[in-house]
């Protein structure tokens, strides 16, 4: 065999050798990455006791359910008036369930540590391992982490256990759901590492020219020796390496801590903002005797902001108006178990109608909503407590206030501090101390609390209200407290004045709190349910009267109309507290009492409601009109809205709403006629035209110095007559979470929405998928959120599917009596 000999060249060897060695340091770091922390989710096993007997117990008789995390077994129990969570809670059982895991470890990991981490579990859990207890949370929001190294059997098996509590009800003013609901993480460290939550980045000094990025590691020795090494950070912007900070070299003792602070410069940074929320990446390594023993990365941001006396929210050197919704923890037909994909919907959806800040109502939220709030732009209040030391309902965190709030609040402040999305902390939600001196101390120590490991941004807290209220047509929360001054508002405890409602005081702020930005943490509390209108339209209804009495007047169907008019007392409708905001600029913003409905706190109504009407859009993600008052309003997208429907009786006065933008008017046609020429006057946020109903064709035409901009047609439909599916997305990933969600609408044979059908729709799935969720935004509703059937609500259903971990295609049905059943199919890639 003759081999031809070729002439090396030097300098490609250098090349290729430089490229393997940095495919091998990347290998390298990727793999220290890799292993520190891995989903454990996968193959759980469930038993929830029966309420009467074994109720505390287990044994080898325990039947148990195979499932993956994360899981809410509240959803999947069926809605009972009697439920001891009430209305409040969603009408759905809490209970006491058990999880238990068998596991193996590798023997290669016994000179290592191995930690178990919980981003959340609902709640009062008890932790063990192979019979070793590790410890307990009562808090239902918090993560929290248990070394299992002495413990383990590597490289045989080992049993991890979990309790968690919600038997003792009512815990909760709305739907807390039950169980592992959040992820689960196995982490593998070197005895030498960045502590848990390890990392604080901050940039004191930013500009479009140059940006001062400073960086604390906590580095935690584990070893029983002392330790030298190298801890360095590198710093990216994508995948392209910006800067990299001085090397560390340091000595740290056996079974010690010890904190390193790193600065650097960054020219002609990317700056953080809502619109461009750009992230860069620390990645800190520690480096022993020449190897690569832990690598820990940290998201954070580039942005400078204040709150200003005058101008209200400072982001980049930029005013920007906080036009912010408030969201409880549920994902409607999901419960409360964590869905990444599922909060970016939400998240999707309102950034789609202008929506630019989240407040976390009224709990540490999941990491993944922390993380998709960086990546997506928002402004957001991350909030701690709904409780202090007083309760609201009987077995709520005000039991275990005193010995926990400490612990829970700095777990969360280090949790969270490096999320560039979070500008405000906020300690509490009207809580009933605030009128009194202690509520002035407890909020002195939370904001030292949160002080003592994060200076960078403000503390409020949600007050109802901060000052006295003179128009005796707003009923405060809590009456008994109606003529007390605000203690918490006046002690110097909070460094920015968070207003609950309360809208007709914005105004005076200043003079109120001359030295104290504003922020209105909750505002609005609307009431609508999606398709359902009342006449005449331009009347206020304030349900209920009062927050404490029951509310005895209403439909009989429970619903509210979904034109803008109806209110609880001590809210307002959307345009009102809008209008106000909107005017000056000293407001900073406010948050919107909420994006979504909810499950639980049925407002203003009772059984046979079980879920909230206060959302902008529905329990399945279906937008209310409203939306799109919002939309023209917060965004610069042509708009054009029309309301109600086209399906009434005829001759019968009815009203039609237009919201629009980008336009100096609006002509309206019924069947080619036009009923006139409407312009939004002085502070108008809509229009509106009365007469008499005829079926047909209702054409809006909006236009902008003559010129066509948009036109909108509602037409009568027919008897419904099929069923439409469209999926939010036709290709998903086949890994066992990401979500498809489709969208039935029942139309006449013109494909024209039935707007008052509510025919029962039957689903069944084929191929690499299963059906996780039916809703359709009705809160009467009681058919089960897990099942493969649901009643539409005014023309349009909502049927959730997964992808199972092989690629293939999903086949989804939709069959309704007397309806033409439809289709579609979903593929899944790995």
């Amino acid at each position: 065999m003759i081999t031809k000999i070729q002439k090396i060249n030097p300098r490609k060897t250098l090349c290729l050798l430089l490229c393997v060695f940095t495919f091998l340091v990347f290998t390298i770091q990727s793999n220290a990455q890799q292993t520190r922390k891995e989903s454990f989710n996968k193959n759980w096993q469930f038993h929830l006791n029966d309420e009467i007997e074994n109720r505390d117990s287990i044994s080898n008789n325990t039947s148990w359910r195979l499932l993956n995390l994360p899981h809410d077994w509240s959803i999947e129990q069926p809605f009972d008036k009697n439920s001891p969570t009430g209305e409040g809670g969603g009408a759905l059982a809490g209970g006491l369930g058990w999880y238990k895991k068998n596991f193996t470890i590798s023997k290669n990991n016994q000179d290592k540590l191995t930690s178990i981490v919980f981003d959340g579990i609902y709640e009062n859990s008890q932790v063990w391992i192979n019979g070793h207890f590790l410890g307990k949370r009562p808090n239902g929001y918090i993560g929290f982490e248990y070394n299992l190294t002495p413990y383990l059997n590597f490289g045989g098996e080992n049993e991890l256990l979990v309790k968690a509590d919600n038997s003792h009800q009512p815990n909760s003013r709305w739907y807390s759901g039950s169980g592992i609901y959040r992820n689960v993480w196995i982490k593998t460290t070197d005895k030498l590492h960045v502590n848990q939550w390890g990392t604080f980045v901050t940039t004191p000094s930013v500009s479009k020219e140059k940006a001062t990025v400073q960086i604390a590691v906590e580095v935690k020795n584990d070893h029983q020796k002392n330790k030298k090494a190298t801890v360095k950070t590198i710093f990216f912007l994508g995948d392209k390496e910006v800067a990299s900070t001085d090397e560390n070299k340091i000595k740290i003792s056996s079974n010690n801590k010890q904190t390193l602070t790193s600065s650097i410069n960054i020219s002609k940074p990317a700056l953080w903002s809502v619109e461009n929320p750009t992230l860069y990446v620390a990645l800190t390594q520690i480096w022993s005797k020449g190897k690569l023993v832990d690598e820990y990365k940290t998201t954070f941001g580039i942005r400078s902001f204040r709150f200003d006396l005058d101008k209200g929210f400072i982001l980049n050197n930029k005013q920007v108006k906080i036009k912010g919704v408030c969201l409880h923890h549920d994902l409607g037909p999901l419960g409360t178990a964590v869905n990444t994909r599922a909060i970016e919907r939400q998240l999707q959806i309102i950034k789609d109608m202008g929506v630019n800040g989240i407040r976390t109502a009224h709990n540490p939220p999941a990491p993944e909503l922390l993380d998709l709030c960086d990546q997506m732009g928002f402004i957001v209040m991350d909030e701690s407590f709904d409780i202090w030391e007083k309760s609201k309902t009987a077995f709520d965190y005000g039991n275990h206030w005193e010995a926990w709030h400490k612990k829970d609040l700095e777990d969360q402040i280090l949790r969270d501090r490096n999320h560039p999305s979070i500008f405000m902390w906020s300690v509490g939600n009207e809580v009933p101390e605030q009128w009194s001196e202690r509520g002035a101390e407890i909020g002195r120590e939370l904001n030292a609390i949160v002080k003592a490991l994060d200076t960078t941004r403000l503390v409020t807290a949600a007050m109802n209200p901060p000052v006295h209220v003179t128009d005796k047509s707003v009923t405060i929360q809590f009456e008994d407290t109606a003529d007390k001054p605000n203690a918490l508002a006046g002690s110097g405890a909070l460094d920015i004045i968070g207003y609950n409602y309360a809208h007709q005081t914005y105004a005076k702020h200043k003079t109120n709190f001359p030295n104290i930005p504003f922020i209105a943490t909750e505002t609005t509390s609307g009431l609508q349910t999606r398709g359902y209108y009342e006449f005449p339209s331009d009347t206020t209804k304030v349900w209920p009267v009062r927050w404490d009495k029951l509310f005895t007047e209403g439909n009989d169907d429970n619903t509210v109309s979904a034109f803008d008019q109806v209110r609880t007392p001590w809210g307002s409708l959307h345009e009102t507290t809008w209008k106000i905001i909107k005017k000056h600029d000293f407001l900073s913003g406010f948050y919107i009492w909420t994006g979504f409905d909810y499950i639980g706190e049925p407002t203003p109504y009772v059984w046979p409601s079980r879920s909230s009407y206060f959302g902008i859009v529905d329990l399945a993600g279906f937008p209310k009109d409203v939306y799109y008052m919002y939309q023209s309003e917060w965004t610069n997208k042509n708009v054009l809205h029309l309301l109600p429907h086209w399906n009434w009786d005829e001759n019968q006065m009815v009203d039609v709403w237009a919201y629009y933008n980008n336009a100096d008017e609006v002509e309206l046609f019924l069947n080619g006629k036009s009923l006139g020429v409407k312009s939004k006057e002085n502070e108008d946020l809509h229009i509106m035209w009365r007469f008499p109903y005829q079926s047909g064709t209702l054409k809006a035409v909006s236009r902008k110095n003559g010129k066509v901009v948009l036109e909108k047609v509602i037409k009568t439909a027919d008897q419904p007559a099929k069923l439409k599916l469209s999926a939010d997305r036709l290709e998903i990933k086949a890994d066992g979470n990401d979500l498809s969600f489709i969208t039935v609408d029942i139309t006449d044979e013109q494909n024209v929405l039935a707007p008052r059908a509510n025919n029962q729709i039957y689903f069944s799935v084929k191929g690499a998928g299963k059906i996780v969720g039916v809703a359709s935004g009705d809160p009467t509703n009681h058919e089960s959120f897990k099942g493969t059937q649901h009643r539409a609500l005014n023309g349009k259903c909502l049927v959730i599917v997964q992808a199972t971990e092989k690629a293939g295609k999903i086949e989804l049905t939709a069959k309704a009596d007397g309806l033409i059943e439809s289709t579609i199919t979903i593929t899944t890639k790995q």
